[in-house]
């Protein structure tokens, strides 16, 4: 299986589970990262069986390169909240881009910004899709062990409150704390409320909501 792993508009986090396991894939028989800028130097840009996206479609330029990718991958992959959602850039859908400020104060970085940050999925179609901010390394991992066996990867399509219960926590809410477990998506295997944490890690719910 040949693999491509890419970034678009992110923070890095996403790849970094793929990095975490590298030791891991590298055992694998018949699974190949031919493209993977963040983790190699040898990169092989060419046809893709699995493709991984992280990151939103925030410019012009991204917008031709997820078309490519895709032309270029049977399967594609969106990874993470950015990549499913928009994520954080998508807090200047609400706002006018002119009136956002940068750090960079010598380069126009808004000459090709599109006026909204968008997921993949209103470019290209997407296959499959693993949430998260950053995604589970667990996550990733299952999901490449199902598709390598045949197997359709395990949809997360409950909220995150199923993974509480299993794991024995007392409901925060019933502790007068506040959580976003009810509209938020399973796959942390519920790790704020296991460390008496409320859930209120915005981008994980963010993927649960249309904007």
């Amino acid at each position: 299986m040949r693999v491509g792993i890419f970034k678009f508009s992110s923070c890095d986090g996403c790849q970094l589970s793929f990095i975490n396991l590298s030791g891991e894939l590298a055992e694998l028989e018949n699974f190949s990262i031919d493209y993977f800028l963040e983790g190699q130097s040898v990169n092989n840009y060419e046809y893709f069986d699995f493709s991984f996206v992280e990151g939103s479609v925030s410019t012009t330029e991204e917008i031709e390169r997820i078309k490519d990718i895709r032309e270029r991958s049977k399967v594609l992959v969106g990874i993470g909240a950015c990549a499913v959602s928009g994520g954080v850039q998508s807090i200047r859908n609400f706002r006018n881009i002119d009136d956002i400020k940068t750090v960079y104060n010598t380069v126009d970085i808004t000459k090709n910004v599109l006026e909204n940050a968008l997921p993949i999925s209103q470019v290209v179609k997407v296959d499959f899709e693993i949430r998260g901010c950053p995604v589970s390394t667990d996550v990733v991992k299952d999901f490449i062990n199902s598709i390598l066996i045949g197997k359709s990867p395990h949809n997360y399509n409950y909220p995150v409150c199923l993974e509480c219960k299993r794991r024995g926590n007392i409901c925060l809410l019933v502790l007068n704390k506040p959580c976003l477990g009810p509209i938020t998506t399973a796959g942390c295997n519920a790790l704020c409320p296991s460390v008496n944490r409320g859930m209120l890690r915005l981008f994980w719910s963010l993927q649960r909501c249309k904007h």
